[in-house]
């Protein structure tokens, strides 16, 4: 299977790696690069059939607890503060962008996420832009 991955951590299709989705659990079985994307084997696809079958399936895995990372689900809505004080809004979707993934806004301009400093569970999301991005 041809497999996006939005995450950096490629640990999450390793062999053995569990990813679960629309009620499926699925094992990979190998994987590897295939220019933007992965060539994914699991357990149980054996043809293009079962394949087909799974489009469009977002699968997904146990978070990875690491000191400082940011997860998706936890920016949506997250109001957005700079380090003055300066409330910008909320985040209302994460873009993925290859220099830097970028936050949405609620009025549509983007932050990527280089510029965020601080995030306390519960509280604000506090970055720190260059002067004129969100200007």
């Amino acid at each position: 299977m041809i497999v996006s991955l939005t995450t950096n951590r490629i640990e999450r299709v390793q062999p053995g790696s569990r990813l679960e989705g629309d009620g499926v659990e699925m094992e990979v079985l190998s994987s590897r690069p295939h220019q933007d994307r992965w060539i994914v084997a699991f357990a149980g696809v054996g043809d293009r059939t079962a394949a087909e079958a799974l489009r469009g399936v977002v699968l997904r895995a146990e978070p990875l607890e690491s000191e400082g990372e940011l997860w998706v689900h936890e920016l949506i809505g997250c109001e957005v503060v700079d380090t003055q004080g300066r409330s910008f809004g909320p985040v209302t979707a994460v873009e993925a962008n290859p220099a830097s993934d970028l936050l949405v806004l609620s009025d549509d301009r983007l932050v990527p996420l280089t510029f965020v400093v601080d995030r306390t569970p519960g509280g604000p999301l506090i970055i720190d832009p260059p002067a004129g991005l969100l200007d």
